[in-house]
């Protein structure tokens, strides 16, 4: 399995500190590799300040606010477009707020490494079909599988977190 993943900063407010685009292949692949998924895949993830994640949650979840990642599956029941000239499946888009995921960092009291890969752990969960809107046992078992991923890759979380709700 080869994952594509292709990064773009539409945002200058904050700087990406090296090792972060890295950090976002590495937590994609673990993903994937968790979720048995075998075929070459491909994802897009996004950089961007409040200001735009705050308009595209507006727009598309009618959610008037900033948040900290959107997901924009392309894929549904584990059936996804191809890209003809690679073979490889495309499974969405990310979008991450720079601004939001270091406010969140400092509010949770862990690095911002720690915050980008959870997000995009959670992020490509959601791509892959994963739902935690109506709680209960799907949301218990998105938790889990961000935290299993994320310990896979030297991310264990060592501080408690709430979720709003």
């Amino acid at each position: 399995m080869h994952v594509k993943v292709i990064i773009s900063n539409d945002q200058k407010e904050q700087r990406i500190p090296s090792g972060i685009r890295l950090l976002i292949r590495r937590c994609c692949h673990a993903v994937l590799e968790e979720e048995g998924f075998a075929d070459d895949a491909e994802v897009s993830v996004r950089f961007v300040d409040n200001e735009t994640i705050h308009e595209l949650n507006n727009q598309f979840r009618n959610i008037d606010r900033a948040t900290d990642v959107l997901s924009f599956p392309l894929g549904e029941n584990g059936v996804y477009d191809t890209d003809l000239t690679t073979g490889a499946k495309l499974l969405g888009d990310i979008v991450i707020s720079i601004p939001k995921a270091m406010e969140q960092a400092q509010e949770y009291n862990h690095s911002l490494q720690r915050e980008i890969g959870f997000l995009t752990v959670h992020s490509m969960l959601h791509l892959l079909g994963y739902d935690h809107e109506n709680g209960g046992i799907e949301e218990v078992h998105m938790r889990e599988k961000e935290e299993t991923v994320l310990t896979k890759i030297g991310l264990k979380r060592d501080n408690s977190y709430y979720m709003e709700g």
